[in-house]
């Protein structure tokens, strides 16, 4: 090819881009995520971000229900923990948790229901086992009827219990700690779960 057959832009035209790719660099300059004004080429995007990144507290087992009728949150929706069995249990009887879940229709944290010593929280249980892959039996169980017929909805389900394995012990960051998390899909007529994350 020629180059003097070569498209060439104008000089107007370059002044043109030139004064738009200004335009933009300073508005993106003065966007909120800018405040300090740095230059953009110097940006740093990890310094604009709170320094406080740890994770919530929460417990090694947690849930979250969606609510399929309506495509929102299940807040405050009663839900029930409880250990079905573990590894050499000296207690007959299960031992069991309550929480309510939050605006976002989840549960971070459980509260013993039982005045047992040995149900102070769910971590303290975990962290009681003799090995790391220690397995116990829990279920969750949500209190569907009545929260739906607050709402005036009719349901098929008076409850919904999730009945599942946790294997390891400990809390959070410690040697065999694993985090189990029961998000429910919940309608009137129908619900479905897996193991989350």
């Amino acid at each position: 090819m020629d180059p003097s057959s070569e498209i060439k832009p104008s000089s107007g035209q370059l002044d043109k881009v030139t004064d738009r790719l200004s335009l933009y660099r300073n508005q993106l300059l003065q966007s909120p995520i800018h405040s300090t004004a740095q230059p953009f080429n110097n940006y740093n995007a990890a310094s604009t971000l709170p320094q406080n990144t740890t994770a919530m507290s929460r417990d090694p087992i947690t849930c979250h229900v969606l609510n399929t009728l309506t495509g929102t949150p299940a807040a405050n929706l009663p839900v029930t923990l409880t250990l079905l069995s573990a590894p050499s249990s000296s207690s007959q009887s299960p031992i069991t948790f309550q929480a309510t879940t939050d605006a976002d229709g989840r549960v971070k944290n459980w509260e013993p229901t039982t005045t047992s010593s040995s149900a102070s929280s769910v971590p303290a249980i975990l962290s009681a086992l003799p090995t790391a892959d220690s397995k116990t039996n829990w279920s969750v169980r949500f209190d569907v009827g009545p929260w739906y017929e607050a709402q005036g909805v009719e349901s098929f389900w008076p409850e919904v219990e999730v009945k599942f394995t946790v294997k390891g012990r400990g809390r959070e960051g410690e040697e065999g700690w694993r985090h189990y998390h029961v998000p429910v899909l919940l309608g009137p007529w129908n619900y479905s779960t897996y193991r989350g994350s």
